[in-house]
């Protein structure tokens, strides 16, 4: 009896595969964040009314914000973004709750937020906040502090955000632009302490009051 053995699968040369070209892998780089110690002289503040917004209770107000008086304190700065979702609220929140004891120890307290949005105005409202927002166009500041970059979106780094933002992140900065403080909060373990926030710019504006008067 003659048998025949029919092949499931078709024979082929190797010759006749094609090698596909190398995948290029976008190399991904780490951020490294501006830390206590580290200077910031680039950091500097628009004029452009567009970019200021402010908060009193909840209600947008439109005062002016004097630069001057600004950046001649301990300054408190928190980097925001919408796509922190909660997170992000939670932090505003603390902020909110902290920015009376800041100025009664001689500093102030500005949010760099990566552009305006409804969601800023409703939180204000719900949560009656009364705090100063800057907008930061195309992420020059945190891109300064090194919180933000191009290169390494947060989307690689943390689960449920769709969107490239800064870090949650919070320093204080001197007037002669050096940093004294800073949290990031890598792990959403919990934010900055307020203690060590009070502490940092009491002891700040000690000190320059004292060369002030020196």
């Amino acid at each position: 009896m003659q048998t025949t053995n029919h092949n499931k699968y078709p024979f082929f040369d190797l010759l006749e595969v094609v090698a596909e070209p190398d995948l290029n892998f976008r190399k991904i780089k780490s951020l490294h964040p501006v830390k206590a110690g580290n200077f910031v002289p680039e950091f500097k503040l628009s004029n452009d009314y567009s970019r200021w917004q402010q908060f009193y209770n909840g209600a947008e107000t439109h005062g002016a914000i004097s630069q001057r008086n600004l950046l001649s304190k301990p300054l408190v700065i928190s980097f925001f973004s919408r796509h922190w979702g909660q997170q992000g609220l939670a932090q505003l929140k603390q902020l909110n709750a902290l920015q009376h004891e800041v100025k009664a120890s001689g500093g102030n307290l500005l949010i760099i937020t990566d552009g305006q949005a409804e969601e800023l105005e409703k939180w204000a409202w719900e949560q009656s906040l009364t705090l100063n927002f800057y907008h930061d166009a195309n992420n020059e500041i945190a891109k300064q502090f090194r919180v933000y970059s191009d290169d390494y979106p947060v989307w690689d780094r943390f689960s449920g955000i769709d969107e490239n933002a800064p870090l949650l992140a919070t320093y204080i900065i001197e007037p002669s632009k050096q940093v004294i403080y800073s949290h990031i909060d890598w792990d959403f373990l919990g934010t900055f302490s307020a203690e060590d926030i009070i502490s940092a710019v009491y002891e700040s504006a000690l000190i320059s009051n004292s060369r002030r008067s020196a």
